[in-house]
């Protein structure tokens, strides 16, 4: 079993920073990618950001140029920088990390944009 545990969210007025951070833990062998979704109220979870063990990152339209997503493998960790801040991008960030053929994914952060 993995675990995932993310920090860093919370309030935050329009245009200010915030970085989250996510610490995986258990049986980690063949990681393919970690990333980050979220999910806003009333609506579906949606990919923010991912970065593969092989290849590219890759982001969601609405982030890039303002999120960054980095890894640190020795740690198992991944982050998200995310910068100029939009009442939008309020929503439950979660991490998932994809490894073999299964999904884990965290229990959320919130992070809430005021305008």
């Amino acid at each position: 079993q993995v675990q995932l545990v993310e920090s860093g969210g919370g309030l935050v007025q329009a245009g200010g920073s915030l970085r989250l951070s996510c610490a995986a833990s258990g049986s980690i062998f063949r990681v393919n990618a970690m990333g980050w979704y979220r999910q806003a109220p009333g609506k579906q979870r949606e990919l923010v950001a991912k970065i593969p063990t092989v290849g590219s990152t890759n982001y969601a339209d609405s982030v890039k140029g303002r999120f960054t997503i980095s890894r640190d493998n020795a740690k198992n960790t991944v982050y998200l920088q995310m910068n100029s801040l939009k009442p939008e991008d309020t929503a439950v960030y979660y991490c998932n990390l994809a490894q073999w053929v299964m999904d884990y994914w965290g229990k959320g952060t919130l992070v809430t944009v005021s305008s």
